[in-house]
């Protein structure tokens, strides 16, 4: 009787995450078909050149993932797949996830702030997890710029303490909701500081094109990372920004990477 009721519970545990997820996925931010003016001229060599990409419709989430939402996942899934990937680095400092009462759970005051410490592979298995993929390079641009060609996702107006959290200390994220001031045209949140998000696209020069093997899932090392950290200075803040100085071993987790996930 135990037994039977210890397997239900866990069942029902398991769908009512999944039944969370789906739940969240009907919140998920719509970025209508069409061009966008993708790279810039202006910056540094690897955001050239400016050019246009046409893409279809597509969904993100309005805010990145956090330590709350990736612990179900390791509560799930573990911290290593069936391929031996590692997915998260639970025996780094940084790590804002740890285990308790055998549950990984979040640490206190960290629960809402964006999960970090998570390598390349935790993003895409998160995502497929949650029923959902990681965005393109291409994808995540449009969603922070919009069709107008902005240099920061509120607009041209420089970075400021109200719309972003960049030029902080060590590993000192915010709450993914603290900065409405810093939403993109679309409405979503948290595109410049606070965390750089994996993408799914390998980081190969432009033009982007979906079709020349970048969008491989096997493809790699290196993977595009966007949208600036906590510890970034303002001008990594920008929509074109690639992280071309950051270090992302895509095999690994990072104190400053987390993701966000599309479909």
């Amino acid at each position: 009787m135990i037994l039977a009721f210890l397997l239900v519970w866990t069942f029902l545990s398991a769908s009512s995450i999944k039944f969370a997820l789906i739940s969240a996925a009907a919140e998920m931010v719509s970025i209508p078909a069409g061009p966008f003016t993708m790279g810039s001229d202006t910056g540094p060599a690897d955001e050239r050149p400016a050019h246009r990409v046409e893409l279809l419709a597509f969904a993100i989430d309005p805010t990145p993932v956090t330590n709350a939402q990736f612990a179900a996942f390791l509560n799930a899934a573990g911290p290593m797949n069936a391929a031996g990937e590692r997915l998260y680095d639970v025996d780094d400092g940084d790590a804002r996830i740890h285990q308790r009462g055998g549950k990984w759970v979040a640490d206190p005051g960290f629960e809402n702030h964006p999960v970090v410490e998570v390598s390349w592979f935790g993003a895409r298995d998160y995502c497929a997890w949650a029923g959902k993929r990681l965005p393109t390079e291409a994808e995540w641009e449009k969603a922070a710029r919009g069709t107008d060609g902005r240099k920061y996702p509120w607009g041209n107006s420089p970075p400021d303490q109200t719309r972003a959290q960049f030029s902080a200390g060590w590993n000192q994220t915010a709450s993914v909701e603290k900065f409405p001031n810093g939403a993109s045209p679309y409405g979503v949140l948290d595109l410049a500081g606070n965390a750089w998000e994996w993408v799914s696209s390998a980081y190969l020069p432009y033009p982007y094109k979906a079709t020349d093997g970048r969008e491989d899932l096997k493809a790699g090392p290196v993977r595009g990372t966007r949208g600036g950290g906590h510890d970034s200075p303002a001008e990594e803040l920008t929509t074109t920004q690639r992280g071309r100085t950051l270090s992302r071993n895509f095999r690994s987790g990072h104190h400053n990477i987390g993701f966000r996930c599309a479909r």
